[in-house]
């Protein structure tokens, strides 16, 4: 993959000094005060990151080396203000002044960011803080107004941009990918065969989907597992899209799209899914959807939660909260256990598909950098920035373990229709089950 990359030049910026020159060009006293102030601040910004390894250019081009020149990058921030922003808070202005071209990564930004991400030390969750401060920022939260607000700040920015970089199906979750050679749309179609495999669908069966997307895996569910699927989601984009497609492919009466929030789900279903929705329900949201699932489940019901992940419970990247996905809060599997415990769910099955998203997002950067003077027309520069910025990070998260890709499924306690294997995921059509029953 060609990766972004930013290489030195000798032009000036902010007056004669060359972004070259070095600290030991001779300054007024004034100035080696300042030098020291400047030095300060950034010492305590790098401690904040870990240090890692790269160099450091000053908007007066002094450069400050690190790590005895064992590097993977520079940074060159462009003004003095920049500077404090990232001293006062270097991990939601770290993203703001990158998008703002106020600091400038030059060298490869996947090695860079994979050199930050190791180091960085990984922040801890303050719930006295979040419920201080719960009641100025509802928005945020995941209320049924604020998940509307969320959701369309993200997905509903336009159709045609996602087409760009993601696969033909419009997936924008992790993929499958049986072998690391395969493409994205076969990844994307193992995906979805992973997933109705593991929720043991037969034909006439009945499916809830709660956060369908633009709606392929419903079609998917319908077309080649004979089921009929209610799909929910409050995307407008998203729902209108899907809802076109289902129909152009002869799949009326088999898939009904709804717009509308997962809390209202109706029915009783042989199965429930969720794919790369619980990311934006919220922790405190948990015993709803927990109530939601036990209400919609027929006896001998099934499940499957698909979700980004932590390996202990902490907040969201500031900046990507912010800007990218408001609202967003990935869950430990001790904290997904609050949608399980008080219903008596039992786990079935958990897989930890991390590495299989950063291939996703090899690809799907791959796609968007191709595609990134597009992305322009449509929007601006900080935008190709700041979702380059994004990918990319996202990308470095689940290569360095920072998130993880859960897919845990779940019954009811007394369902004894269960695998007695696991090999029934790896062989289609087989299918054995527990209890008395004959295998399918």
């Amino acid at each position: 993959m060609e990766r972004e990359r930013s290489e030195p030049t000798s032009e000036p910026i902010n007056g004669n000094f060359s972004y070259l020159a070095t600290a030991r060009e001779q300054r007024p006293s004034l100035g080696k005060m300042l030098f020291a102030a400047e030095r300060f601040l950034l010492a305590k910004i790098m401690q904040a990151f870990g240090n890692p390894p790269v160099h450091v250019v000053l908007w007066n081009g002094l450069e400050i080396p690190n790590h005895n020149g064992d590097t993977v990058a520079r940074i060159l921030i462009r003004d003095r203000d920049a500077l404090f922003k990232l001293f006062l808070n270097h991990e939601l202005n770290f993203g703001e002044l990158y998008s703002a071209k106020r600091i400038e990564v030059q060298g490869d930004l996947l090695d860079f960011l994979e050199a930050v991400f190791r180091v960085w030390p990984l922040p801890t969750q303050d719930k006295a803080i979040d419920r201080l401060l719960a009641p100025f920022i509802d928005i945020r939260n995941n209320t049924i107004t604020g998940s509307r607000h969320n959701i369309q700040h993200h997905y509903d920015i336009g159709n045609d941009f996602y087409k760009l970089w993601l696969d033909e199906r419009m997936l924008y979750t992790c993929a499958y990918f049986p072998h690391p050679g395969a493409s994205l749309e076969d990844a994307q179609i193992a995906k979805m065969d992973h997933v109705c495999r593991k929720l043991g669908l037969r034909p006439g069966d009945s499916v809830v989907e709660a956060g369908c997307g633009w709606g392929a895996l419903a079609m998917h569910m319908a077309k080649y597992y004979g089921v009929t699927v209610r799909a929910y989601n409050i995307s407008r984009e998203q729902i209108t899209h899907a809802r076109e497609r289902a129909h152009a492919e002869g799949l009326d009466g088999k898939i009904e799209f709804i717009e509308d929030d997962y809390r209202n789900v109706k029915g009783k279903f042989d199965a429930f899914v969720s794919v790369g929705m619980l990311e934006h329900v919220g922790t405190d949201h948990y015993r709803e959807l927990g109530d939601v699932i036990d209400r919609s489940l027929k006896d001998e019901g099934r499940g499957l939660i698909h979700t980004i992940g932590l390996n202990y419970p902490r907040p969201m990247d500031a900046w990507a909260e912010r800007h990218i996905f408001p609202g967003a809060n990935p869950p430990s599997l001790a904290q997904m256990m609050q949608i399980f415990e008080p219903h008596d769910f039992s786990v079935l099955d958990v897989e930890n598909l991390r590495l299989h998203y950063a291939k996703t997002l090899e690809h799907w950067l791959q796609r968007y950098e191709d595609n990134a003077e597009q992305v322009t027309r449509m929007f601006d520069e900080q935008f190709v920035l700041a979702w380059r910025l994004y990918l990319a990070g996202s990308l470095t998260s689940f290569k360095t373990g920072t998130l993880q890709l859960f897919q845990v499924t779940f019954s009811r306690a007394s369902n004894n229709r269960i695998p007695w294997t696991r090999q029934y995921l790896y062989e289609p059509g087989y299918q054995p089950v527990g209890g008395t029953d004959e295998h399918m």
